[in-house]
């Protein structure tokens, strides 16, 4: 997965838009102001060691869910920085493949928009024709 087919990927989907916040370390993408992913877009020390630009993508997960991902693939684990229940941190390190990335970005934009009050949610629809 490169950073180009992953923002792409994001930005086509209804609603998005992208933040870089705390100096442009990070990607933000957020349907209708919801983050849904997040990315690192610098070099940077996760657990003790320095990972490259793009090392990582967290994504929002159904809690179930994201315990058997985790148990399946090493690539998997709780996210960094984000609540470990509910989000995962998806490793681009190649092991997994972009088609199945897609599949867990999908069920993240799915999950925050199922989340966004009935008035947000008719805007959204709005957008998707």
């Amino acid at each position: 997965m490169t950073f180009e087919r992953f923002r792409e990927y994001c930005l086509a989907k209804p609603g998005v838009t992208e933040e870089y916040p705390f100096h442009g370390t990070a990607v933000w993408l957020k349907v209708m102001g919801k983050v849904f992913t997040i990315a690192n877009m610098d070099e940077m020390k996760v657990a003790g060691e320095m990972v490259p630009p793009f090392h990582f993508i967290n994504l929002k997960c159904d809690p179930e869910w994201a315990i058997d991902l985790r148990e399946r693939h090493p690539a998997i684990t709780p996210a960094w920085h984000m609540n470990k229940q509910h989000w995962n941190s998806i490793y681009t390190d190649g092991s997994l493949k972009d088609t199945f990335i897609f599949e867990l970005i999908d069920h993240s934009y799915k999950l925050v928009a199922d989340s966004l009050s009935t008035k947000v949610k008719t805007e959204l629809a709005t957008l998707s024709h």
